[in-house]
């Protein structure tokens, strides 16, 4: 693509046209001759430092937010947003073909985006998913590399558009991370529907106060067409009042556009009443907990706002299967259940072991731990959030990362003091399972919180072992299974 196509919409350039190669932001990485370097300020290192080098290089241009002296540069105000008008454009714009969903907030993107990608499958309408779980296009599994984990970096985004476009999707469904936002990875993206979840402790190691948090999410709904909001979430009434695209809003505590009541919750999920514009309908989502009757009534609302029939929606919903890693059950045949669960925010364990409260014989068991490198003072709110819902919690390592995992924990019991909740500390993950499935009784449920879906551990260095749950609770199940009461 010519370098003046490539920065229509971004900027204009005296630089003669060329044939541009690539486009990159990382100087790490050698450049191809006649690449676009675009320079990124980041926490530890700025890209412009590197920007005579990458030209030296062979760098063509070089993508600059202040005045280098560079005979090849082009300025612009804001290289990250610069960056995704880029490669959107040197993806042919896919975005603008799509109809676009974004789920923000701290809780329930994940089950919120993937039911609606569901419902979409179900009913014949090819769309795309990426969020915490992976990436699906239409019915396929997303096969390239990405950088992040949730919201991809602004050159694997558009590349991933782009092939949903190339597969016939009318939708992607995205969750839309308050660092996507802030770092403007979805820049020159619009959204048919935004969707706002809650607001609750995490990332302050990024954002460092929950104002800038707010912030951040706020921006979804600046460039959303219709937003739809949570008016149970203190920051979700205030969202309200601040945003100027269209409102929808939901709860299932106080009237709303769409509102639930009557809400019976068990083992095998919720059964509610959605009422919206003086009509009530029957609801039954097979996932346990307030949180998702939550949930799934934003997955309501966010289909009728598109002009899906009500009845269509909820009858969708009552045959869901579930979310990967969320409230899942993951023992089979044992006189006690172990289910696992991504929450890792002290609202979130909260929620989960409240939903595991409701429905459980015995004793809630919370196996738990917190993540190295990241948000270091919500880890006593964990251990107080754990320790004033479950009856017994064993506290382990997490993704230590660059961490001492005793450290961590260290940092974890601090909550701990003053509560009368009996606990264990067992620095190894998988010893502490097999600990919880040993000490296990009649009745009890072993809730194993923090991972969820996740498959890994992410150790010192970023190296990754592979490390998933249900297996490694299969396996201790299969390996014990002569000293384990049956059902």
């Amino acid at each position: 693509m010519k370098l003046h196509t490539l920065l229509e919409n971004v900027t204009q350039t005296d630089i003669a046209d060329f044939e541009v190669t690539e486009i990159s932001s990382d100087s790490r990485k050698a450049i191809e001759k006649n690449g676009i370097f675009v320079c990124i300020k980041g926490e530890n290192f700025d890209g412009h430092t590197a920007a005579a080098q990458m030209l030296e290089k062979g760098a063509g241009a070089v993508v600059v937010s202040r005045d280098m002296g560079l005979d090849r540069q082009i300025l612009v105000d804001d290289t990250r947003e610069a960056l995704a008008k880029i490669c959107s454009n040197w993806f042919c714009n896919p975005e603008k073909a799509l109809k676009l969903i974004g789920v923000t907030g701290t809780n329930g993107k994940t089950t919120i985006a993937t039911t609606i990608k569901k419902f979409f499958d179900e009913n014949g309408i090819k769309a795309g998913l990426i969020g915490t779980c992976g990436i699906e296009i239409a019915d396929e599994k997303w096969k390239g590399e990405i950088s992040t984990s949730t919201t991809p970096e602004a050159f694997e985004l558009f590349e991933i558009f782009k092939e949903m476009v190339d597969k016939g999707c009318e939708y992607a469904v995205m969750e839309v991370s308050s660092q996507g936002l802030d770092q403007k990875r979805v820049a020159g993206c619009v959204y048919e529907v935004g969707i706002f979840t809650n607001l609750t402790q995490d990332h302050l190691d990024v954002h460092k106060t929950m104002e800038n948090y707010y912030q951040a999410k706020k921006k979804l709904f600046e460039i959303s067409k219709t937003g739809v909001i949570n008016i149970d979430d203190e920051y979700g009434k205030r969202l309200v009042g601040e945003v100027k695209c269209k409102i929808i809003t939901f709860s299932d505590r106080d009237k709303a556009d769409f509102y639930a009541d009557d809400i019976a919750l068990s083992e095998s999920g919720c059964d509610y009443y959605i009422n919206s514009h003086g009509q009530r309908h029957k609801v039954h989502f097979p996932m346990p907990g307030e949180f998702n009757v939550s949930n799934s009534t934003a997955v309501i609302a966010t289909l009728c706002s598109l002009g899906f029939d009500i009845e269509k929606v909820t009858d969708s919903l009552s045959h869901s299967k579930g979310v990967c890693g969320r409230a899942e059950v993951i023992s089979y045949g044992t006189d006690f259940t172990v289910i696992r669960d991504y929450a890792h925010t002290p609202d979130a364990v909260e929620k989960i072991l409240k939903a595991v409260r409701a429905v459980c014989r015995g004793r809630v068991i919370c196996l738990f731990g917190c993540g190295g490198n990241r948000d270091a003072k919500k880890r006593p709110l964990m251990a107080m959030a754990a320790a004033d819902n479950a009856d017994f919690c064993i506290v382990t390592s997490d993704n230590p990362r660059d961490e001492e995992p005793e450290d961590i924990i260290k940092d974890i019991l601090v909550g701990m003091k003053g509560k009368k909740t009996p606990y264990v500390t067992i620095t190894d993950r998988r010893e502490a399972i097999e600990w919880a499935i040993k000490n296990a009784r009649k009745d009890d449920i072993i809730a194993v919180v923090g991972k969820g879906h996740e498959d890994y551990q992410i150790l010192k260095n970023g190296v990754k072992i592979h490390f998933d749950e249900k297996e490694v609770v299969s396996e201790i199940l299969d390996r014990l299974a002569d000293s384990i009461q049956k059902k």
